[in-house]
């Protein structure tokens, strides 16, 4: 029996991404939701999975600088240009509010990129990262790139805007 889209639970799918590394049943589940067809073709007339569309989503919240096509998914490169310029609430180097380094993923590459895209959308809808936005105001910003080398001036005074997705599962 197939796994249709609209049935994945995505607060277990939220929780599966943060337990990857420590356990295998939630590696298995991450693999099984991931690997799931969406039901719609991609460009080459293959089956869509629920990972083409996250990494689709998130090239069209987050790589706006990469210029990549409409409907194009983020690759590794895209995804690790933009990890280190999302924070929670506010930019700077608090580890707590670095979203890369609050989730551990000290490296972005091809082992994890689509598990990182992943964990900041099903963050974004379910998880603590939808609850501070509902109960305390607290958004997903996206900063300049290199935030690394700016200095505390450049950081207070960057250009950030805060991401949302649309309510009720619209894509």
């Amino acid at each position: 029996m197939a796994l249709s889209v609209n049935d994945i639970d995505v607060r277990k799918f939220y929780e599966s991404v943060v337990a990857f590394e420590e356990s295998d049943e939630a590696k298995e589940f991450y693999y099984t939701i991931m690997d799931t067809p969406t039901g719609r073709k991609n460009k080459s007339g293959s089956d869509e999975t629920v990972r083409d569309r996250i990494l689709k989503a998130y090239a069209m919240l987050f790589c706006e600088d990469a210029n990549l096509e409409s409907g194009e998914k983020a690759g590794v490169d895209e995804v690790a240009d933009t990890a280190d310029r999302l924070y929670i609430g506010g930019a700077g180097y608090d580890p707590e509010h670095w979203y890369r380094m609050k989730y551990h993923f000290p490296v972005i590459d091809d082992d994890n990129y689509d598990r990182f895209a992943a964990l900041v959308l099903a963050d974004m809808n379910s998880g603590p990262l939808h609850d501070a936005a509902v109960n305390d105001g607290e958004t997903l910003l996206v900063g300049e790139p290199d935030p690394l080398h700016m200095t505390p001036e450049q950081r207070r005074t960057q250009s950030l805007k805060a991401v949302s997705l649309p309510k009720g599962g619209a894509q």
